[in-house]
Order: C-alpha cells, then sequence, then structure tokens
C-alpha cells in the first residue's frame, strides 16, 4: 500500500470486517498485522496477505476482512 503520508505523520489504515459497519483503525502496518494474529487469530501469512492485497476472505479468513488507507 502507497500514499501520501498524512500531516499528522500517521497513515492511518481502515480494516472493515464482513458484517461489521463500523472499521477498526490503526496506525501502521505492524500494529494491524500483530492485531489480525493475535485477536483475529490469522495465520501469520494470511495477515500479510490482506496487507499485501487489501483483502481476504475464506478460505484464508473466517470472514471477508478489507484494508484500505484513510482518505481525509
Amino acid at each position: 500500500m502507497s500514499g501520501a503520508v498524512p500531516a499528522t505523520g500517521i497513515a492511518w489504515l481502515d480494516l472493515r470486517v464482513e458484517g461489521d459497519p463500523h472499521p477498526r483503525r490503526f496506525d501502521s502496518p505492524a500494529t494491524l498485522h500483530a492485531y489480525l494474529v493475535r485477536v483475529e487469530r490469522f495465520s501469520p501469512e494470511a495477515a500479510t496477505l490482506l496487507l499485501e492485497q487489501g483483502e481476504v476472505g475464506p478460505p484464508d479468513a473466517r470472514r471477508v476482512y478489507r484494508v484500505r488507507p484513510l482518505r481525509p
């Protein structure tokens, strides 16, 4: 994922989970990766796949997950 870093210096990422109308917001890909592995119980490979492709779903995850940079 590339793009300009906002004036705050943090390139926020929004994680959207199938069935949940509210995104979860993360301050870095590393923070999001740790959350996916620890809380959502992703394999490290599935978490990396989501960060690289922006979307992952079955069979790599239980539901469809999408990640996008926050657009001001």
